[in-house]
């Protein structure tokens, strides 16, 4: 059984993204890491050079007309997904603020071996935790999402769907997907203040013209985490790779768990999901097989 990584990045120090972490946390998985780098303003090139020799670097160009819907970002990811070649049973995909813990290797590599033959497997999918403000909170929303498919199966047709947080097959078809007892921690609203204000008007242009951006993105100089409906202290351990990045965290963020801007129907859905492990109103871009 082979297996490549997938993934994009485009200034990654500019905005501190984690994508070295990202890397290293799938390469006990990957014979090889097909990496699309696009055209930045620092040297995020010669840092995914430095990772490992398994990377590959596919150099491309955003299409920075692209501002809809995140477009761009799926267009980048299949220019990763579409350099693996047909030697490779399985493709990891992970993007540039996700790190794959390393508690979920067995049993991530254990579903790759038994869906290796099965065809109606089209992927699988990993659990989701979303750190918000700093490493020691977790969003505690029903926004956040729970799941999403992070290895399919290449050279099948699988493409990148929308803003490219998952993946559809011909013809706008969902993929058939195992459930693997796994964890992706996405770490993009971990920033510094400051990385983070920047983050957002720039993310967010690829979804808006600059009028919505004027519009709707305060200017300031730091980003203002106090505005979030709900967050819960996290009690597990971070990926082993992001050891040295939790050193280095140079600001503070407190929260009063207590409060939070939950709406009377939030809680119903929350108290149903906790009693019976079942989302009302999840968006759910595959099919559990």
């Amino acid at each position: 059984m082979k297996v490549a990584g997938f993934s994009f990045i485009r200034n990654a120090i500019k905005f501190d993204y984690p994508i070295v972490e990202a890397i290293q946390s799938i390469l006990p998985f990957c014979d090889k890491v097909f990496v699309a780098v696009g055209n930045s303003e620092d040297e995020t090139r010669k840092l995914i050079e430095q990772i490992s020799s398994k990377v590959e670097i596919i150099d491309t160009t955003w299409d920075d007309s692209l501002r809809e819907g995140g477009r761009v970002l799926a267009v980048e990811t299949d220019k990763a997904l579409n350099a693996i070649t047909n030697e490779f049973d399985w493709a990891f995909y992970i993007q540039g603020d996700e790190v794959f813990h390393e508690d979920g290797i067995v049993n991530l590599q254990k579903a790759m071996t038994q869906n290796l033959n099965n065809k109606q497997v089209d992927g699988l999918l990993v659990k989701y935790r979303h750190f918000y403000g700093s490493y020691d909170y977790l969003g505690d929303a029903t926004k956040w999402y729970r799941r999403e498919i992070r290895v399919v199966r290449p050279n099948i047709g699988v493409y990148s769907y929308k803003d490219a947080q998952g993946f559809r097959k011909p013809i706008n078809q969902k993929l058939n997907v195992k459930l693997v007892d796994a964890y992706m921690h996405h770490y993009g609203w971990v920033k510094d203040p400051t990385a983070m204000q920047k983050k957002a008007v720039e993310f967010n242009k690829l979804w808006h013209d600059d009028n919505w951006i004027e519009q709707n993105i305060r200017k300031a100089d730091i980003f203002d985490y106090s505005e979030i409906d709900a967050l819960r202290k996290f009690e597990g351990t971070h990926p082993a790779v992001m050891e040295d990045r939790l050193k280095r965290l140079n600001w503070k963020f407190d929260y009063d768990i207590a409060r939070n801007n939950y709406s009377t129907k939030d809680k119903l859905k929350l108290w149903i999901e906790k009693l019976s492990g079942y989302r009302i109103g999840e968006y759910r871009n595959y099919k559990l097989v």
